[in-house]
Formats: C-alpha cells, sequence, structure tokens
C-alpha cells in the first residue's frame, strides 16, 4: 500500500480588493478623458490636452499593473476598452471640435457640416479601431499594431492643438490644417499599415541599448523646455513612420534583384 501523498496547503486566494488596483487606473484615465471635453467646452484648451496625454499614461500603466499583480480579468479588458474610447476616441475629437473645427461654420452652411462631421468620422474610427484590437488579442504579432493605435492618435490630436493654442493662434485660423490632421488622424487608425508597438518580442525585450538611453534623456530634456512641440514632432514622425516603413517593404524586393544581379 503507498503512503498518501503529504498533504498541500490549499492555495492563497487573493484579496478581492487588489482587482481594484488596475481598474483604479483606467477609471483614472476615464476621468481625464471626461475632464478633457468639459475643460474644452469651457476654453481651456492647453489643460484638456495635458488630461488626454494623463490619460495616455494611465491606459499604460493599468495593463502593467494587472500583470504584475497577476490580476488580469475580463472585466478589466472590457473596462479599459470602454475607457479608451472616452479618452482617446470621444476626448481629442471634441477638443479638436471646439478649438477648430466649429470655426468651419464661417466658410457656410455646408462646411459646417463638414467639422462636425470629421469629429464623428475620428470618434467612429476610434471605434472601430479598439474593436478590431479587441477581436484580434492573440492573432496577432505584439511587436506591432495594426492601424495607429488610438492612444498615439489622441497624442497627435492633443499636441496639435496644444502646440498651436500655447503659440497664440486661433483655432479658427488653422482650421483647415485641424480637418487634415483630424481625419488623417482617424484614416490611420482603421489603415492596414503595421506600426512598431515598442513591446518587443525577443529575449532580450527587457534590456535597453545604450544608444537608446540617451535618446531617452535627451527627449526628456526637450519635453522639459518645449512640452506640446516635441510631443507634436513625436506624433507627427511615429504616425508616418507607419506608411514610411511600408512603403520601404514595398521597394526593398524591387531592390533586390538589383543587388543580385550586381
Amino acid at each position: 500500500m503507498e503512503p498518501a501523498p503529504p498533504s498541500q496547503p490549499p492555495p492563497r486566494h487573493r484579496g478581492r480588493g487588489i482587482y481594484l488596483l488596475p481598474n483604479l487606473f483606467t477609471t483614472g484615465g476615464l476621468f481625464a478623458g471626461f475632464y478633457a471635453i468639459i475643460a474644452a467646452t469651457q476654453g481651456i484648451y492647453d489643460n484638456a490636452c495635458i488630461a488626454i496625454f494623463v490619460a495616455a499614461v494611465l491606459d499604460g500603466l493599468d495593463g502593467r499593473v494587472a500583470r504584475l499583480t497577476n490580476t488580469q480579468s475580463e472585466f478589466g479588458v472590457q473596462y479599459d476598452s470602454l475607457a479608451d474610447l472616452i479618452s482617446f476616441g470621444l476626448a481629442p475629437a471634441l477638443v479638436m471640435y471646439h478649438w477648430a473645427l466649429a470655426s468651419m461654420a464661417l466658410d457656410g452652411t455646408t462646411l459646417r457640416k463638414v467639422g462636425w462631421a470629421a469629429a464623428f468620422l475620428y470618434a467612429a474610427c476610434a471605434a472601430l479601431r479598439l474593436a478590431r484590437f479587441n477581436s484580434q488579442v492573440g492573432q496577432v504579432d505584439k511587436r506591432w499594431f495594426i492601424g495607429l493605435a488610438s492612444p498615439a492618435a489622441a497624442g497627435l490630436m492633443a499636441s496639435f492643438v496644444w502646440t498651436f493654442f500655447d503659440r497664440g493662434y486661433v483655432g479658427g485660423e488653422l482650421r483647415y490644417a485641424a480637418l487634415a490632421v483630424t481625419v488623417a488622424a482617424a484614416l490611420m487608425m482603421v489603415s492596414p499599415i503595421r506600426y512598431f508597438s515598442f513591446k518587443g518580442g525577443g529575449p532580450r525585450s527587457d534590456r535597453m541599448p545604450f544608444l537608446m538611453g540617451v535618446v531617452m534623456l535627451v527627449v526628456a530634456v526637450a519635453l522639459a523646455i518645449d512640452p506640446p512641440f516635441v510631443l507634436l514632432t513625436a506624433g507627427v514622425l511615429y504616425a508616418l513612420s507607419g506608411p514610411v516603413a511600408a512603403g520601404w517593404r514595398r521597394l526593398r524586393p524591387a531592390a533586390a534583384p538589383e543587388e543580385e544581379s550586381r
């Protein structure tokens, strides 16, 4: 008769309160997005744009906190997606609308409709982008985003408004530029263009090259000097990186045979 295996202590159950931790970050991001909308309706556009960036920071933290504390849940995933729709869909669209797109009414009734339609297009594309992302979780390479991520698109919109508002421009003066930025950001979110996600994927993804550390230090110093312009520059470069990389990949197969023939 075999001896009975030693009894193991029952698994320790985590207190329910710890599951509130990542959701508190999500709630903070949702509040920041809501505040951005309120601030935009009152003409406080710099605070509205800063709130959108605060929401982006909190959005990056909630998932990390959930993984570190092993408190991932389907509820948290769905809650985060709904909060993102407010913070990175509705908030940037309404901030841009109140600052510049509403001034399209100065050019006639038809263009007034174009202004609010562009804002709606951005919000709708953000919703489609989030829905596509949720449906493709676990099916795509985590190193890449398919289409411009909604926080990056929101950052592009917010940094555009913040930069020119900080320099004393009236939104109506830049209404056509604002229209172009809004439509471009909306379409890039739902495009099939691939963007680098900065999440890594190799065995050494936890290590940072020395040059990257120097670049981050330079960026931090630049942010301290002129935050809105630096963020706008970073947003434009990242938004263009996807189409540029896609064009380069199309040209490389054609260039390879020429190199081999030499």
